[in-house]
């Protein structure tokens, strides 16, 4: 297990499974960055409440919403129009790069955020990943349950 959130998502989003059943809950509206901190915690046994849950969900979703949204929404956009244009391409790569940064940002910012929260409390991984999922969890069970396996094999 990775001790900080990076390279722990890293790790994780590269299992095998994880990164399309993480693209499916991010289409039913879940955040792939508190998906990920939410397995992290609940794998070093961090209780899983409503407060701390508030307090991620407060962190994250302006920064997901004004930073990491719109480079996501123009590097969409540009997909079709960058394979006819290689200079258009090279722009696309490049914002490809920012948006991982900011995803980047916003989980050392998570992980600051539960810095202070004990480790090895209680198995709360399904906690974790049921309460950031939220609604993105109903009719994605699957996805979920590929994310708790994932998660509880490392």
């Amino acid at each position: 297990m990775s001790s900080d959130l990076w390279n722990f998502s890293l790790n994780t989003y590269a299992l095998s499974g994880v990164q399309q059943a993480c693209l499916q809950l991010q289409d039913a509206g879940a955040n792939v960055c508190l998906l990920l901190c939410g397995a992290w915690l609940g794998q070093r046994g961090v209780t899983c409440n409503e407060q701390r849950l508030q307090q991620l969900q407060e962190l994250a979703t302006p920064w997901h919403r004004e930073v990491i949204q719109p480079l996501r929404d123009l590097r969409i956009g540009w997909r079709a129009a960058a394979c006819q244009d290689s200079d258009l391409h090279a722009l696309r790569e490049q914002l490809k790069g920012l948006e991982l940064e900011a995803e980047r940002q916003l989980l050392l910012r998570l992980q600051e955020r539960s810095r202070e929260w004990p480790d090895a409390q209680a198995g709360s991984l399904d906690d974790w990943l049921e309460g950031v999922a939220a609604e993105a969890a109903e009719g994605n069970r699957d996805a979920l349950q590929v994310l708790r396996v994932a998660v509880s094999s490392t």
